[in-house]
This record gives structure tokens, C-alpha cells and sequence, in this order.
């Protein structure tokens, strides 16, 4: 299992325990993840670090006064 943190700009836009897929994208000097139906989005990770699984199960959310931040947990 690997743990993956994801920013959504809204919070009820997934809910626990909900399945979702996640679409890899290519930008300078890395990739970046987006769970769909853009939803969320990742932060930048180098080209050693790049996810294997597109699917993952919601863990949890964490609502903060910058935003709310939902931890995803995917098959590696």
C-alpha cells in the first residue's frame, strides 16, 4: 500500500471509503495526479517516484484554513 496526499480546493467531493481513479499528468520536471473527475490534485513527483496503480480508496480528509487535503491509499 502506499498513502498519497491530494489537494481539493471543496470538501465533499469524495467520500470515505469511495474508490477512484487517478489520472497521471506530465509536466515539467515531473508527473502530477489528478483524481477523477478532477477532484483533487497532487503535488509534483520525480520520474523514480511515479505511481504504478490508477486506482486508490479514499482514507481520509483533512480540512486546514488552506484547504482541505484528502489522503488516498493505492495498490503498489
Amino acid at each position: 500500500m502506499r498513502e498519497m496526499e491530494f489537494k481539493m480546493e471543496r470538501s465533499g467531493l469524495i467520500e470515505d471509503g469511495q474508490e477512484a481513479v487517478v489520472t497521471e499528468l506530465q509536466v515539467l520536471g515531473g508527473y502530477s495526479y489528478l483524481i477523477e473527475p478532477s477532484v483533487a490534485m497532487s503535488g509534483l513527483y520525480k520520474s523514480w517516484d511515479r505511481l504504478k496503480s490508477r486506482k486508490g480508496i479514499r482514507k481520509e480528509i483533512k480540512e486546514t484554513d488552506r484547504g482541505c487535503y484528502v489522503t488516498m491509499e493505492l495498490d503498489e
